[in-house]
């Protein structure tokens, strides 16, 4: 069995926990999430003397915490490893005097403003909601995924990929995040395997020819994964070719799940107006979603970019369309 990786905040001697409100003490802006998208929304809320409170959920920081390097984020020539770009930027929101809080949401209540925001550790009230709950990796869905979960089958790379040092190991999956799990996997496994339903990939080009270019990665095209192999310990997968029927198996130290993410959504579903993949639906050239008051920012309402600047540019928007619609409530 193999260890994941904890990638914990730095201490930061400015937080202070704070307590849940009483519909007394309403929030301008409550932020629910803590990435790019969330940070920089709270970033331009607190400049704007607004006073935000970020509800960040007991796993702070996003996406990018388990990120190793980011490499297209302006501002870093030579990179920045994904903690420590969010460490920084989380710094940078304190220094405005920006509020955190722990814990999950459990309940949200958008029928009226102030909206209601429930924890395990208490209620929010707040006259303006950005929403910055990010996605969420998709799985395979097999009962054997679910018990070889840690025990060789892994959503993350940069988190797991040093315990298969000296191993074979297969990807699923042929977008960017596919090619960039397979390619970081090189540094540690013998041979990385892509395994695609397709007979060409989704990523981009220069994702594309670095994988293809790297003699450790190989391709399966057209095949699925049937089922992974194993009782304690991943030993292989069973596939099935999609254009012959054909059901062959392949020995396998590791499986490394990339086939997409799933919007953290279900709080909002019956509230807001969402897409058929649960996609928060915002106005065109606005965050603003389908309730007056409540803004969408970063991958919760993106499903085409999915990049850090794009999250931040819309955590910027959502921050600013929320400091317009308090003024016009005066």
């Amino acid at each position: 069995m193999f260890l994941a990786v904890l990638i914990s905040w730095e201490v930061h001697d400015s937080i202070i926990k704070m307590s849940p409100s009483s519909t007394k003490d309403i929030r301008n802006v409550i932020i629910i999430g803590s990435g790019p998208a969330g940070l920089t929304a709270a970033l331009y809320a607190a400049r704007a003397n607004l006073k935000p409170l970020v509800i960040e959920g007991v796993q702070s920081g996003g996406q990018l915490m388990i990120t190793t390097d980011v490499e297209n984020y302006p501002g870093f020539p030579k990179g920045i490893l994904g903690p420590e770009l969010m460490n920084q930027m989380r710094a940078q929101v304190e220094r405005f005097g920006t509020e955190f809080v722990r814990g999950d949401i459990t309940a949200v209540d958008l029928k009226k403003n102030p909206f209601r925001i429930t924890t395990d550790e208490g209620s929010y009230h707040g006259k303006t909601l950005i929403i910055a709950s990010g996605a969420s990796a998709k799985l395979l869905g097999f009962p054997s995924e679910k018990k070889l979960m840690g025990h060789g089958v892994s959503a993350c790379a940069t988190c797991d990929g040093f315990f298969f040092r000296g191993k074979e190991v297969v990807v699923v999956g042929g977008g960017d995040t596919a090619m960039e799990e397979a390619t970081f996997l090189t540094k540690f496994a013998t041979k990385v395997t892509i395994i695609h339903r397709r007979d060409k990939l989704r990523c981009s080009k220069i994702m594309e020819d670095r994988a293809k270019t790297n003699p450790k990665i190989a391709f399966l095209w057209d095949h699925v994964v049937e089922e992974i192999l194993g009782d304690t310990q991943v030993t292989g997968v069973r596939l099935k070719n999609l254009k012959t029927g054909k059901i062959t198996e392949m020995k396998s130290d590791g499986l490394f799940v990339a086939i997409g993410h799933e919007p953290n959504t279900k709080l909002f579903a019956g509230q807001l107006t969402l897409d058929k993949q649960g996609y928060i639906i915002t106005k065109k050239e606005t965050t603003e979603t389908s309730v007056s008051g409540v803004f969408a920012a970063g991958d919760v309402q993106d499903h085409r970019y999915r990049q850090a600047v794009t999250a931040a540019g819309t955590g910027c928007m959502a921050a600013i369309d929320a400091e317009k619609y308090l003024e016009n409530l005066h």
